[in-house]
């Protein structure tokens, strides 16, 4: 009883954690809240306002004249960037992780699994100096134009191809990032939790390597598969430091295209605090919390619809049997 009661509190210790987080962050933005009201989440338009001016009181709360803050930009930047990646790294992951399990022979799989999992280990800001060096030039060079000049037809990618800093950078480096999650669990769930008799089974019905793996193996991990997306996702929606390098950090505008500059919440936040330090109301630090609270509400709801997906997963060979 006494090792049931310890490894309860141990595990309530995480979700206790959570709810202080929401809880301070809720408390700490609530001036915010009851100034900036819906629009915060409707309008662009993030402005500090005249820091050489005296504050002046709006709705009760002291705010610098011409403050005024709105992050429909922040939002659409955030949830764009990451549906890219989640679009480029999940078919890359799966394909990976189905030639780690079948591929290779089983000497050399786990040192290809090394070095997949040394990937993950890899700073974000690593990936960030990578994508600033490397990536933005190449791609402002020589892709975005060549998109631009034979698929600029298409919706979305038309338009000036810009610099390299972009929606579609944004995206390639967050999912160079987040294929390893996806890869190494799903590869372990291919490897150890498919039992020999399943593959020779399939392979007895004249099956070949391929279709085993794509008619068997793969839709009995899907639950694995949506459980690794759900943190992928989360990785995705919450980077910082890579985002900023390569995104171009733009303010009060949304994306036309694919090589529009954009900012994302997390980076929103690192890349202004300074500024908003120097707002003697403090409502610009408190307006930042207001953006943190709203990145951790679509957290909690990403996560809560992938929950319903992994429970549906889990219905689904019930209802067939």
């Amino acid at each position: 009883m006494n090792f049931r009661r310890l490894t309860a509190l141990l595990a309530s210790i995480v979700g206790a954690a959570l709810l202080i987080i929401v809880l301070f962050l809720g408390v700490y933005a609530w001036p915010a809240i009851r100034l900036n009201g819906t629009g915060f989440v409707t309008q662009n338009g993030w402005n500090l306002g005249n820091l050489y001016a005296d504050p002046i009181t709006v709705h009760g709360q002291q705010i610098l004249p011409g403050a005024h803050y709105g992050i429909l930009f922040l939002i659409v930047g955030t949830l764009l960037s990451t549906a890219l990646a989640l679009l480029i790294a999940v078919p890359i992951g799966v394909g990976a992780a189905m030639f780690l399990a079948e591929g290779i022979p089983a000497t050399l799989r786990p040192w290809m699994s090394f070095f997949v999992e040394l990937l993950a280990a890899i700073p974000s800001v690593v990936f960030g100096l990578w994508g600033y060096v490397v990536v933005i030039p190449f791609l402002g060079h020589h892709v975005f134009p060549r998109m631009v000049q034979w698929l600029g037809f298409i919706p979305f990618l038309g338009g000036p191809a810009g610099s390299g800093y972009g929606l579609l950078t944004s995206g390639l480096v967050l999912a160079l990032m987040i294929v390893p999650l996806i890869t190494t669990t799903l590869r372990d769930a291919l490897v150890h939790r498919q039992t020999a008799g399943i593959r020779e089974a399939a392979v007895a019905l004249g099956a070949s390597r391929f279709e085993m793996l794509w008619t068997v193996l793969l839709p009995a991990t899907r639950r694995v598969l949506i459980g690794s997306s759900i943190l992928a996702t989360g990785r995705a929606l919450g980077e910082t430091m890579a985002v900023l390098m390569v995104s171009g950090n733009a303010l009060n505008y949304l994306p036309g295209n694919l090589y529009t500059p954009i900012s994302t919440m997390a980076s929103f936040i690192v890349s202004q605090l300074d500024s908003a330090l120097e707002d003697p109301t403090g409502m610009a630090v408190r307006s930042l919390a207001e953006v943190a609270l709203v990145l951790c509400l679509i957290s909690v709801i990403v996560n809560g619809f992938a929950r319903v997906l992994l429970y549906y997963a889990g219905r689904e060979p019930a209802r067939a049997a």
